[in-house]
């Protein structure tokens, strides 16, 4: 056994590399509560505190949905026939590509990595993949007009995942303090609007699309198109405006 003594160079050494790796664990640990604490500040209000971690996942999959619609409009604008929707999914996907662009900002703002991986970030990828793969079945068959309306379907369910991302994100931004409520309300100001128009018009457009494949009148583009719907009560009116308009 060595001697209790400060000067003996064996406890020194030891001493020395305790130190080291508690500075180390202490630097780590620092990073991580301001990650965490950043979040964490969102809590604390209105009808209590927020689930942080989850407010972490809502952010993680909103990005991953994003980062998906680039690939589900890509494959969609080769599936389409239509040029008005064309032109209408032309400029979602460069909205889109922006969106991407937004939530890593406000990852990177949060003093999160945007690359971090996540459960809910893989099954929201594993579900935009699927899309992408049925309409590149549709594509194969050659069926005409099919690829189409599998596309239709496919932005449709991915702009529903979406959507909600946003509206949850607005939700958040309301409750939350400080900095962070600052980040989420600008960003949500920025992308919500388009993220409505992305949702309304493009349910519009799978309506129609299936109405006009089963052999009856449709009404292209759709009125939600027409109309510039951006609400949901809007969007009930368009679509009962459309009996009207289809006679």
């Amino acid at each position: 056994m060595y001697p209790v003594h400060p000067e003996n160079p064996v406890i020194l050494s030891h001493k020395n590399t305790l130190n080291v790796l508690y500075s180390s664990e202490t630097r780590l640990a620092s990073r991580l509560l301001i990650t965490r604490e950043t979040i964490a500040s969102a809590g604390a209000t209105q009808g209590g505190d927020m689930n942080d971690e989850q407010v972490r996942e809502l952010l993680y999959q909103a990005l991953e949905t994003e980062i998906g619609g680039v690939q589900i409009y890509t494959t969609a604008l080769r599936c389409v026939e239509n040029e008005d929707l064309k032109a209408e999914w032309e400029e979602y996907l460069d909205q889109t590509e922006n969106h991407v662009a937004i939530m890593e900002e406000v990852l990177t703002k949060l003093e999160l990595d945007p690359d971090e991986e996540t459960p809910g970030r893989k099954v929201v990828r594993n579900i935009g993949e699927s899309l992408v793969e049925s309409m590149e079945m549709a594509l194969a068959e050659g069926e005409p007009g099919q690829a189409q309306l599998v596309a239709a379907e496919a932005v449709v369910m991915a702009e529903t995942k979406d959507h909600q991302n946003w509206h949850l994100i607005g939700e958040v931004a309301k409750k939350a303090k400080g900095d962070v409520a600052k980040i989420l309300k600008e960003a949500y100001d920025e992308v919500e609007h388009e993220e409505d128009e992305h949702y309304y018009h493009t349910k519009g457009w799978a309506r129609e699309l299936w109405i006009e494949s089963l052999g009856m009148k449709a009404v292209l583009p759709p009125p939600e198109e027409v109309k510039k719907v951006e609400t949901a009560i809007d969007a009930a009116r368009a679509e009962q405006a459309r009996t009207q308009t289809a006679k």
